[in-house]
């Protein structure tokens, strides 16, 4: 047997946004509320011939989904945000508990994006010279 799991912890009772964002983000994203939106189109369209195709009648789905769209950008913002952070802690805890792994990389996503330029250009310059040694090393091979 491994070590025993441990639970994360749950949200805490004051985290209200938190704990809504991540109920309705689950419920929007879920067949449901896409069989939801779909229904209430249908039924919008259906009703056009009883409203003469009015401005209103078309009013009334565009000030919907308005309103829902501007909503939905806080959800998801909220959503990556948390998601974010959790690959990002997930990332730092590897780095943290891989001997030959470079502590410099913990916490990169708080550098700024002219030092994450310079870190993506020695990096690609580490790519470059490994690339180089393994040609090398494979050319080695082919002509013994």
């Amino acid at each position: 047997m491994g070590k025993p799991r441990t639970r994360p912890h749950s949200r805490t009772h004051s985290d209200w946004f938190g704990q809504f964002a991540a109920r309705a983000s689950g419920w929007m994203g879920s067949k449901w509320a896409f069989a939801v939106a779909i229904l209430t189109i249908l039924g919008w369209a259906a009703s056009g011939q009883m409203f003469h195709f009015s401005n209103t009648w078309q009013l009334v789905i565009n000030t919907g989904t308005t309103i829902v769209t501007f909503l939905m950008v806080f959800l998801i913002q909220n959503t990556q945000n948390r998601d974010a952070r959790a690959i990002n802690l997930k990332l730092d805890e590897l780095i943290r508990a891989t001997d030959k792994a470079q502590n410099q990389m913990m916490d990169i996503e708080n550098l700024s994006d002219l030092e994450l330029d310079e870190l993506k250009t020695k990096f690609e310059k580490i790519k470059s010279h490994l690339e180089r040694v393994a040609t090398a090393q494979s050319s080695k091979r082919s002509k013994k």
